[in-house]
């Protein structure tokens, strides 16, 4: 029989050299000491232990959607996320503002987690005005001027759905529901739209888009204008997922074929044929009178 080896033989360097006994005893550390110095264990309910994974820094922390922490933990592991979190706390420090507030950075995730998710839609990144961002791309805070793009989605849904138009511009029904509201960039600097663009937000955000469209079947992804059009190459093609393409709704392209697009009504439909709960777009009121075209 195999003599067994002590537990204590697998922490000697291979290839040690024998020593002389007083080098030895120097080198022997108190077990309280070993004690205190390891992780500690969770033990899960399969009576496996675990090491608890490192979070990733001040932001990674933000994330309190436990699926969504498991599913991207890794990306908090990798270079760009340790950069990214020193460019944020340079931001802190620096500017006075920087939009959403932090408890609202990852709105998006907390507010519909993975398994819940049947609609993506993708803005670029927040909303830079004072009191507008809160998580939800295109979306903001009652009490906040609605903006020139959301006008717009509620114009579509009219004509498309006959949905009322709300005179506010929270959208966090649709989150409710299974839309992810996500944009591509989740922070900005107040007043200066896009200034945490490539910083590393993408590649945290890619990675979300690619995990949803390679772990879930026949979702809806609504891709308005050029730069959500982009994110389509992170899109299985194997999932039966339907993509939806058309201008952003801006001001300046909406009548370059985001009106007239019809995308909310055929998501729903996509969504019943697939044996799913379509979306109740209707966002509650209060509502303002819209006065149809002539």
């Amino acid at each position: 029989m195999t003599k067994e080896r002590p537990i204590t033989s697998f922490f000697k360097p291979v290839n040690a050299r024998p020593r002389d006994s007083d080098d030895a005893k120097a080198d022997i550390v108190p077990l309280k000491k070993l004690k205190e110095n390891m992780p500690v264990l969770e033990v899960q309910d399969g009576g496996e232990a675990k090491v608890p994974e490192t979070c990733g820094g001040a932001y990674a922390d933000l994330l309190k959607d436990e699926q969504w922490r498991k599913i991207l933990s890794s990306e908090f592991k990798k270079p760009y996320w340790e950069r990214l979190e020193k460019f944020l706390e340079s931001e802190d420090k620096a500017h006075a503002k920087v939009f959403p507030p932090k408890e609202h950075v990852f709105r998006a995730f907390d507010s519909c987690s993975m398994e819940e998710v049947k609609v993506v839609i993708i803005g670029q990144d927040p909303y830079h005005d004072d009191g507008q961002a809160m998580g939800l791309c295109f979306s903001v805070p009652k009490g906040v001027k609605v903006p020139s793009s959301l006008q717009n989605i509620y114009k579509e849904l009219h004509a498309d759905l006959n949905c009322k138009v709300p005179t506010h511009g929270d959208l966090s029904q649709w989150a409710k529901q299974g839309v992810f509201l996500l944009n591509a960039s989740l922070t900005v600097r107040a007043h200066a739209a896009n200034s945490h663009s490539k910083k590393g937000w993408e590649n945290f955000t890619d990675a979300a888009i690619r995990e949803i469209a390679k772990n879930r079947k026949g979702l809806v992804f609504l891709l308005w204008g050029k730069n959500a059009q982009e994110k389509e190459k992170l899109i299985s093609k194997a999932n039966n997922h339907l993509i939806l393409k058309c201008p952003h709704p801006s001001g300046l392209s909406a009548h370059r074929g985001f009106f007239g697009s019809r995308h909310f009504s055929q998501c729903n439909k996509f969504i019943e044929t697939n044996g799913g709960t379509p979306i109740d777009w209707q966002i509650d009121g209060p509502y303002k009178l819209v006065v149809p075209k002539k």
